[in-house]
């Protein structure tokens, strides 16, 4: 074989190698960033789902308490009737000033609980979502896939839309750079 024949299908060869390496760069960037645009979408829903959870759990034991109170108001009326007519008696009365129904601080112990590890379960999932976001962000950017990403059409999701969930008092604070100390009481 000749040295020029040699060198062209050297080149050749060379050549193919590039371009198949580059298709396999491209489809693998393609896959990976389908995953990662799905996983943001998923990660998003299950943030929305948590929450719903959350205040659903949250609102449905707050409601304990109260109809706590009102059967409590009721089995007391009851025993109090059943025991010493309509009118009932005064003595009885007295005893029931001295010994009210107490509700009990347990009920209330619950809901912290509730809210408390609501509230964390559902950082977590902000955290998630930040992470995918991060990843995915970084595939796009990082160049030679910031180059095929954009021949690609990648970004096909919005990100902004796929946003955390935040309060009004977190935005002002972040917009003002200010943050005042939480206060439980005003004096």
């Amino acid at each position: 074989m000749k040295k020029g024949t040699a060198i062209t299908l050297a080149s050749a060869v060379l050549f193919v190698i590039i371009v198949l390496s580059a298709i396999v760069t491209i489809i693998d960037l393609n896959n990976t960033a389908i995953r990662a645009e799905n996983g943001i979408k998923a990660q998003y829903k299950q943030n929305q789902n948590n929450y719903d959870n959350y205040f659903k759990q949250l609102k449905e034991a707050a409601q304990v308490p109260e109809n706590y109170v009102d059967d409590m108001r009721k089995v007391w009326k009851d025993v109090m009737t059943g025991r010493h007519g309509q009118e009932g008696s005064r003595a009885m009365f007295n005893w029931i000033k001295e010994h009210n129904p107490v509700v009990e601080a347990k009920l209330y112990l619950k809901l912290q609980s509730i809210i408390t590890a609501g509230r964390n379960r559902f950082e977590a999932d902000q955290k998630a979502l930040i992470d995918k976001k991060r990843e995915y962000e970084n595939l796009l950017g990082i160049f030679p896939n910031s180059f095929f990403a954009g021949l690609l059409g990648f970004p096909k999701i919005n990100l902004a839309d796929y946003d955390i969930v935040t309060s009004d008092e977190t935005q002002r604070a972040f917009d003002s750079k200010k943050s005042e100390p939480f206060r439980l009481r005003d004096k």
